[in-house]
């Protein structure tokens, strides 16, 4: 079994081995996984932290060894607490990276990239933070744009802004919005709800399309159009600057 590690940014994870495809979700700084396939310029991968498949640029990760990535797994991860920010290597040579980047085996402000060393300076996230501190992580992406696969500040679609506020404060969601909403206890009724909890939406199908966080006072917290904040009812979201119901209420689950 190969494994891989992000160093840059953030990298699309496509659909298909193209560059043409579909970027499905992104991988950040620090980010590790397995390596499935990988071919000439290719290579199939799914990650550690949620499990997601899908196909990144050869040219995009460095390679790791077992020993390392295991380390790696092992520890309670550090993420960058900074909507922007940057690492530094040896060679004094700036890497941005967005929040929610990971840091891995983090000591005295330096870590490193199997043999690349790297310094940091700034706090981190790090641990499982009090549910109240969901809708404070929640309201830092507030008017990111949307965007489809995205994962940071700059570019962030629906289960992903979930995925990533509930990350941060230590706990695990799955990617896609239908396996999000495999996950947690479900409630009955919107009164059950604290501030924190997730609200899926479907469509006419009736196939779950949409999630967001619920704030207090029957508000909700979500990325459409970008991250926004509108009315929560018993039929779903009101929006309002359109003036009406764009979404319709699936559930309401608790995660926490």
């Amino acid at each position: 079994m190969l494994f891989g590690i992000c160093n840059l940014s953030m990298v699309p994870l496509r659909a298909a081995k193209a560059d043409q495809s579909e970027m499905i979700s992104q991988l950040l700084f620090g980010e590790h996984f397995e390596v499935l396939e990988k071919e000439k310029n290719w290579s199939k991968i799914r990650l550690t932290f949620d499990h997601f498949e899908g196909f990144i640029d050869n040219k995009q990760y460095v390679e790791i060894t077992a020993n390392f990535y295991h380390s790696i797994v092992k520890e309670t991860p550090r993420y960058s607490s900074e909507i922007l920010d940057f690492v530094t290597n040896k060679k004094n040579e700036l890497t941005t990276i967005a929040i929610g980047s990971e840091l891995p085996l983090l000591q005295n402000g330096e870590f490193f990239l199997e043999h690349q060393k790297y310094t940091y300076e700034n706090s981190v996230f790090e641990g499982k933070l009090a549910k109240h501190e969901i809708l404070k992580i929640a309201f830092t992406y507030l008017n990111s744009p949307y965007v489809w696969g995205g994962k940071t500040p700059f570019g962030i679609d629906a289960s992903g802004f979930t995925q990533m506020v509930y990350k941060l404060c230590g706990y695990s969601l799955l990617r896609d919005v239908k396996e999000q909403a495999t996950q947690g206890e479900v409630l009955s009724f919107i009164e059950e709800s604290e501030p924190g909890d997730l609200a899926f939406f479907d469509n006419e199908e009736g196939e779950i399309m949409h999630v967001g966080i619920i704030l207090n006072d029957y508000h909700i917290i979500h990325s459409y159009g970008k991250v926004r904040i509108d009315t929560l009812d018993h039929s779903g979201i009101f929006n309002t600057d359109l003036q009406k119901h764009t979404h319709t209420l699936r559930v309401i689950k608790k995660m926490i």
